[in-house]
């Protein structure tokens, strides 16, 4: 099973490997760049979707021998309390899709502050927290949970969730 996904980063390289191998044995898994048509940083649940769905299909065109095709974008989004974090997964088969939302978190004040300023969620973060290359580890959600949730955890379930029409041909 050829599994692509819509990105060379591996963090969301493993989450796609894992959330497969949870229900295939036997997966086959490739990591290409293609654009997302989106802001670099979505700001709204509408757009983070758009960019999953852009990249899945942009993927789809570019790389036409697979089994699957995987987009995943992270965003965030302005709240009552402040701006939260999420990503959505998206996978596409020739004849079927899956779509899932990862849960989402709360960002503290500072880090809104720094992407109010024009700044993505992943560099507002390495400035914050002195990190450096901090989404392509354990993310935001790594550093705000001292790395109990992880950013490949965080992404893992959401895979897994979205491959529930796969796991289910029967009823979707």
């Amino acid at each position: 099973m050829k599994i692509i996904v819509a990105s060379k980063n591996p963090v969301k390289i493993k989450a796609v490997l894992l959330g497969f191998k949870s229900y295939f044995p036997s997966v086959e898994i490739e990591g290409v760049n293609v654009e997302s048509e989106v802001s670099d940083q979505p700001m709204s649940n509408t757009e983070t979707l758009k960019g999953a769905r852009n990249r899945v299909e942009n993927a789809k065109q570019k790389y036409t021998e697979a089994d699957y095709w995987v987009g995943i974008e992270g965003g965030i989004e302005a709240e009552e309390n402040g701006l939260t974090a999420f990503a959505w997964i998206v996978i596409r088969s020739l004849d079927k899709y899956g779509e899932s939302r990862t849960t989402s978190f709360q960002l503290p004040p500072k880090v809104a502050a720094l992407i109010e300023d024009g700044y993505e969620l992943g560099v507002a973060n390495d400035i914050l927290f002195k990190k450096e290359n901090s989404k392509q580890k354990s993310g935001a959600v790594g550093i705000l949970t001292n790395n109990q949730v992880d950013r490949t955890e965080l992404y893992k379930q959401a895979v897994q969730l979205a491959l529930i029409p796969f796991i289910n041909n029967e009823i979707y």
